[in-house]
């Protein structure tokens, strides 16, 4: 597979991810969004609740009561640290449960822009699930080095910096892999078309990224995300002559 140019571009890219928020309401998808919006439901709210009673235990276990008052400080810097650390948990998490179901979305959504009853080969759960753990090595690997950084004085100003930048790559590779291993594109080379397009990707999955960080938006992110994946990937592939 070869990708063209005009995927490089960051406000093409970005754009596709506004056309999957708006092809979300389309009636031929409705079936494919129930379970994986029902997964981001249930995940998020428990990890929202697990967060706030586990840093509010901490608070309270650790915090003399005459400096309580700090509460104002201590309550967001926690919640930071909850967030970094959990936000690709739970994101992972929720993306390996819904796998096989972001990849009938797919399929879905490049038959409904394409017009064509059936574009793709469904693929079978086990290489689909193989494919995610792929993935999720390839990102723990490198998370964890630059969680290290936030406690290292000097270069922990530069982390969340360097970060935000491995998220965005992160969330272009979990999103453009499902359209991409309908075509029997795997992870390896997945990563190589990114980087054939990495302005482009980075750009893609930094509105992914801070879409996720938004309360109640993030439940139905994940699976715009996919179909403004699906229709990036179709439009910026190079058509055989």
């Amino acid at each position: 597979m070869i990708l063209t140019k005009k995927g490089n571009n960051p406000i093409t890219a970005a754009n596709y991810f506004i056309k999957g928020l708006k092809l979300l309401s389309n009636p031929e998808l409705r079936r494919f969004l129930l379970i994986p919006i029902l997964v981001n439901l249930v995940l998020y709210s428990v990890a929202l609740t697990l967060g706030y009673y586990y840093i509010n235990e901490l608070i309270n276990s650790f915090i003399p009561h005459w400096l309580q008052w700090l509460d104002w400080i201590l309550w967001p810097l926690f919640f930071s640290c909850f967030f970094i650390a959990g936000f690709f948990t739970f994101t992972v998490m929720a993306n390996m449960i819904a796998a096989p179901f972001y990849g009938k979305l797919a399929a879905k959504t490049l038959a409904v822009i394409t017009g064509q009853t059936s574009t793709t080969e469904e693929q079978p759960i086990t290489k689909v699930m193989a494919a995610e753990f792929k993935r999720v090595a390839y990102l723990a690997t490198r998370a964890l080095p630059l969680l290290v950084l936030f406690v290292i004085p000097g270069i922990n100003v530069f982390a969340p910096f360097l970060w935000a930048l491995f998220g965005a790559w992160g969330m272009a590779l979990e999103y453009m892999a499902y359209p991409l291993e309908n075509e029997g594109v795997l992870f390896l080379e997945q990563k190589q078309l990114a980087k054939e397009i990495r302005l482009g990707a980075l750009s893609f999955g930094g509105l992914t990224m801070i879409g996720l960080t938004l309360p109640i938006l993030n439940i139905i992110v994940a699976p715009a995300a996919v179909i403004g994946a699906t229709i990036y990937i179709h439009d910026v592939k190079q058509q055989d002559i």
